[in-house]
């Protein structure tokens, strides 16, 4: 028994011993280095990027007012043309003989308007049967300026500047003005009109940051605009905002907005896509990566470094946020250093060794 008894004795002997090393060295362990980094408060632009589609300044239908056989076609598509300048003809071979039959009932109506003058004055005649044929005269004249009037409207010339669309009817087709398609498009891309959607939230913001400023939201105090295009580059000129439809629509919850880019160098096409960028800058807050956050029950939280190099948890207040960094208004009053890493494993009240 005393064998056991001894063995025993030994046996805590030991273990506590080992258990007083262990907290030995616990209690002399390094505190963990960690990475930090400054916090201050600053101005921070973020961008509200929107679907856009766009449009030339202006996309001008061609559609012929007469029927008739297009005789000659003096453009190609995606030429360049000038206002006034000709593009198509149509054959006017019908209207040309009506309108030689319209000149001959012209001259036939004016001599029968010379010949009553005379007897008018002299009394043979009464006066009633002079204003019938100068009644006949004016529309025999009408009728030949409408025959006219459509000889002239078989040359088509374009009412814009720009560049010529598809030319869907060749030579030799029969045109109409209510065919199912328009002769061709003529677009005006020297500068062109970005169209996007935002919602009432987003409006709202964009209006009180503009009258913050003491800029109400107008063609020449709108913001400027960038525009991603398709290709992912961004278009070397920015835009402004120009339009702002203030009827939200009921169904969406959105308005629709149009800003305007020049397109010296015809890099816009009409009917591209892209994405607008508008800006928004938050004034006096912290930016803080979203990597140093940690999430507790539903609150972002931060470690804050005190002067003695412990760790305290610091709830903070998110306004706005891009992929990598969180914008916050709230939560790090008189917090200059926060830790930037290994975060998640991290304790309130634990001292680290700070690493700049």
């Amino acid at each position: 028994m005393k064998t056991i008894a001894s063995t025993l004795i030994i046996s805590l002997l030991f273990l506590s011993g080992c258990g007083d090393k262990a907290q030995n060295k616990q209690a002399s362990a390094p505190p963990t280095s960690l990475k930090t980094s400054a916090v201050e408060k600053q101005d921070f632009t973020i961008y509200n990027t929107y679907s856009t589609s766009i449009q030339g300044i202006q996309n001008v239908e061609i559609w012929p007012k007469v029927s008739g056989f297009v005789q000659n076609i003096y453009v190609e598509e995606g030429q360049q043309v000038k206002r006034g300048q000709l593009l198509f003809k149509l054959e006017t071979q019908t209207l040309s003989q009506d309108a030689e039959a319209a000149k001959a009932a012209v001259n036939v109506a004016q001599v029968e308007v010379d010949k009553l003058v005379p007897l008018v004055q002299k009394g043979i005649i009464s006066n009633v049967q002079l204003e019938t044929a100068k009644a006949r005269l004016a529309q025999a004249k009408s009728n030949y300026n409408s025959i006219a009037a459509n000889i002239g409207y078989s040359n088509i010339v374009s009412p814009a500047n720009g560049y010529i669309g598809e030319i869907p009817y060749k030579v030799g087709a029969l045109v109409s003005s209510n065919m199912g398609a328009p002769l061709t498009v003529v677009s005006d891309i020297s500068s062109v009109r970005a169209y996007f959607s935002m919602n009432e939230k987003e409006l709202l913001q964009m209006k009180s940051q503009m009258a913050s400023k003491g800029n109400p939201m107008g063609t020449e105090t709108s913001p400027e605009v960038e525009l991603v295009m398709v290709n992912g580059e961004t278009y070397p000129t920015k835009g402004r905002i120009a339009m702002v439809n203030n009827i939200i629509n009921p169904t969406t919850g959105s308005v629709t907005l149009r800003a305007d880019f020049d397109n010296p160098e015809q890099l816009l096409s009409s009917g591209s896509t892209g994405t607008i960028k508008v800006p928004y800058t938050y004034t006096n807050v912290w930016v803080v990566p979203q990597f140093v956050t940690i999430d507790q029950q539903g609150t972002k939280m931060v470690f804050a470094l005190d002067n003695d190099n412990t760790v305290h948890t610091k709830p903070i207040t998110i306004v706005a946020m891009t992929d990598t960094e969180f914008i916050v208004s709230d939560g790090l009053e008189g917090v200059s250093t926060l830790v930037s890493e290994g975060v998640s494993k991290l304790r309130d009240g634990q001292t680290i060794n700070p690493i700049q």
